[in-house]
């Protein structure tokens, strides 16, 4: 049988379950990557499950995401963190080592592996050939204890390019093109391989990038092929023996190809407040530029850094405008200050910032109030920058560095600028000494807790029946962020009772203590698309901890609607999208054989007190993902309780 990628790496990898398109299966996971924001309970869930060692090839645990650290909550964790490594056998990369997408690409990344990693940018592995998937940290800890992963046989698209890309377009300009195609819902339970001529022309970290933001579309992952391009950039990375050979057999069949000419693509944007909203840049030349920040998994390579170096060289920054920098890892800022780079973007006037992900996640670097910032990061969702009414977009580093110097929106192909030519270096700085090792004399290692650690909160077992009351009624595209603020509240991630004091913060502010003073179980009410962006399973878990027992929405995200099954939330979906509407906040909701009714797998009807009608919800899962619901979430599922 001919296959496609994504079928001969899933397929090799199976290990539950037929290959039928959107039936469950079970696969091996080879990798495993966590980061302190979604690690930390990730380990924890590892330890309360009673695992006592990691069995994938390679578990890495990254420090990138708090690592401001103001107060000793973040510094804490990473004790933690550091400590439960090396008793357990991860690899452990040491606060400053750099973002854990880039990183990984670098010195881990294998062709025609799984990846399983609990944050949503994961399928930046992609761009090497791997299966690269997002998941929360409840699935990721049960992959590194050598669990299976499980997720829907997907259908495949192929995306086949031609064409080259013009001087001033980027890879970045690729996937905001892909983003206008696709959109970023509807997508759920869709697998992107990116094949045809046009591949050859890209480099690694160039399809790394369009790979990584595949997850704004909402597929499971995006895939490239493993070809003399991979094995010169893993040569390049001094680890030529992980490479393989990796294509689609000719004549295999795909669920729909989408035709994309390199050649057409022009410089583009993603206008706030959503990675959907894409403008032209020629239609946005002019505009007023406030900050500039380049950096974050998706734009931060040494290629990207070297070309936006180049570009500023012999500039100044605007007066009135400030400009930040991010170098991706310290592989990347070793070379930049190694060949002068580094001096050319210091000599500018910009900021050089943490190789973290800080300003991405709104950690630092927030706009000033009402101001325009572009950003080579991958989301723009409304107050995420930690500036509630900034206005972000999203563009190239090309774009990014021309607005530093003009102070304003300039389409590259009109500036005075000479199109840096830049290419891959022929050998990358090699120096793995900021990664902490699993060695047998590290297992002694005692596991540091701080007074901020707690235990992962468990959730009770499915009621027999519902009697519920609407806490809150949102619309469409509601983010991880509307339900879980990142920024500086995430220093309490591994404190779940004080986090979840501020879930729905930038929506509802009383929302949580309108949950833990209510006598019913508590119920969410959403519009298409819930659960965008983050894998943050605190989006779930916090609200279990204030006794939400289900979200009933038009669509449900992937990442999102399993980690609430995992953490005992019923995801519903309305039959009629019409009853949306006829729902308000304090409805009382009830179903008399709401445990009876997931057990059988039966329609879910519920009864709205206020106005007498009856509202059937479809809840399609598996009968594992039932077992996990009735028992009230994966960890009491796992431990038998």
């Amino acid at each position: 049988m001919k296959q496609n990628i994504v079928e001969k790496i899933l397929t090799s990898h199976l290990k539950e379950g037929e290959y039928i398109k959107g039936q469950e299966i079970g696969i091996r996971i080879d990798q495993t990557l966590t980061q302190d924001a979604t690690g930390t309970m990730a380990y924890l869930q590892f330890e309360a499950m009673g695992l006592k060692e990691i069995k994938t090839d390679l578990s890495v645990s990254y420090v990138d995401h708090n690592t401001v650290q103001v107060g000793f909550e973040n510094a804490d964790d990473h004790r933690y963190l550091r400590t439960v490594a090396a008793r357990y056998g991860v690899v452990f990369s040491r606060p400053g080592n750099g973002i854990c997408h880039q990183v990984h690409l670098e010195r881990f990344g294998k062709p025609g592996t799984t990846l399983l990693g609990s944050d949503s940018h994961t399928p930046t592995g992609g761009g090497i050939g791997q299966v690269a998937i997002g998941a929360g940290g409840l699935d990721v800890a049960v992959a590194m204890g050598g669990g299976l992963f499980y997720t829907a046989c997907p259908k495949v698209y192929l995306v086949n390019l031609t064409g080259e890309l013009k001087p001033w377009v980027t890879a970045k300009d690729v996937v905001l093109k892909m983003l206008e195609i696709l959109t970023t819902k509807g997508n759920v339970g869709v697998m992107l391989e990116y094949g045809g001529p046009g591949v050859k022309t890209l480099s690694v970290p160039q399809r790394a990038t369009i790979a990584n933001m595949g997850a704004e579309m909402g597929v499971t992952c995006s895939v490239f092929p493993s070809d003399s391009v991979t094995k010169k950039f893993m040569k390049a990375q001094s680890r030529e023996e992980g490479w393989t050979e990796l294509k689609a057999d000719e004549g295999a069949q795909y669920d729909r190809v989408i035709e994309l000419d390199l050649c057409e693509i022009e410089p583009l944007a993603a206008a706030p407040h959503s990675p959907g909203n894409v403008k032209k840049i020629s239609d946005l030349a002019g505009t007023a530029v406030d900050q500039v920040a380049i950096g974050s998994c998706t734009n931060s390579s040494y290629r990207d850094m070297m070309t936006v170096a180049a570009i500023l060289k012999g500039h100044t920054v605007m007066p009135g405008l400030t400009l930040g920098i991010a170098p991706g890892s310290r592989q990347v800022l070793q070379m930049l200050a190694k060949n002068g780079a580094l001096a050319d973007m210091i000599g500018a006037g910009a900021r050089i910032l943490e190789s973290a992900c800080g300003f991405c996640i709104g950690n630092h670097f927030s706009p000033k109030s009402g101001g325009v910032s572009l950003r080579t990061s991958n989301r723009n969702f409304e107050a995420r920058s930690g500036t509630a009414d900034a206005q972000v977009y999203l563009v190239s580093p090309e774009v990014a560095a021309l607005a530093a110097i003009t102070g304003k929106f300039t389409d590259p192909r009109k500036s005075h600028i000479k199109f840096p030519e830049i290419h891959e270096p022929h050998e990358f700085l090699a120096d793995d000494t900021m990664f902490i090792k699993p060695t047998p004399a590290l297992k002694k290692t005692e596991v540091f807790r701080g007074p901020n650690i707690g235990e992962p909160p468990k959730n009770d077992r499915m009621p027999e029946a519902l009697n519920g009351e609407v806490m809150i009624h949102v619309g469409d595209k509601i983010t991880t962020d509307h339900i879980m603020p990142a920024g500086a509240r995430l220093k309490y991630r591994s404190n779940v009772p004080k986090y979840a004091q501020f879930v729905f913060e930038n929506v509802d502010k009383t929302f949580p203590d309108r949950c833990l003073k209510s006598k019913s179980h508590n119920v969410i009410v959403a519009g298409d698309s819930y659960g965008q962006g983050s894998s943050r399973e605190h989006a779930a878990m916090c609200p279990m901890y204030l006794g939400v027992k289900a979200v009933i929405a038009k669509s449900f995200e992937r990442i999102h609607a399993a980690n609430l099954i995992n953490f005992g939330i019923a995801p519903l979906t309305f039959k009629n999208p019409a009853d949306y509407a006829n729902l308000q906040k304090g409805d009382k909701l009830t179903c008399g054989v709401w445990h009876d009714a997931f057990l059988k797998g039966a329609p879910v009807v519920i009864r709205n007190e206020r106005t007498g009608a009856d509202i059937e919800c479809v809840c399609n899962l598996s009968e594992r993902q039932r077992g996990i619901l009735a028992a009230g979430g994966l960890l009491n599922h796992t431990t038998g309780k």
